[in-house]
């Protein structure tokens, strides 16, 4: 399991994806469709994607997954936040972000067995 380390600067997207339990075309396409989300590349091509990168994913995916937002409605949002940040505080911690999203898998594995051992009784 990959872990924030608070002398690591960059995170291949293999790390973002394990770290925020999205797929690597997600990251992509977040890419193209919010300007904000723009990681650096290294030498080679690859995303180099810093802390405050994992952050706006985060904020992204709860948008969309958490809270309901479209694609467009998030971007309104996200707007919104950037006039006026103090008014709305929707980043929320990075650590409760991960634990929520381990706890969310957890609850979605445990459903998995338990319809599993239903089957099998």
């Amino acid at each position: 399991m990959v872990k924030l380390s608070p002398t690591k600067m960059y995170y291949s997207i293999s790390e973002v994806c394990e770290l925020t339990n999205l797929k690597p075309h997600v990251l992509r396409y977040w890419e193209d469709e919010f300007p904000t989300l723009a990681p650096p590349k290294n030498r080679a091509g690859n995303r180099a994607y810093r802390v405050k990168d994992i952050r706006s994913i985060l904020t992204i995916k709860r948008l969309l997954h958490e809270e309901g937002y479209t694609i467009a409605g998030a971007k309104r949002k996200l707007q919104q936040i950037r006039r006026n940040p103090f008014s709305s505080q929707l980043e929320m911690n990075f650590e409760e972000a991960l634990l929520r999203d381990l706890l969310t898998s957890i609850r979605q594995d445990l459903k998995e067995l338990l319809v599993l051992l239903r089957t099998a009784s």
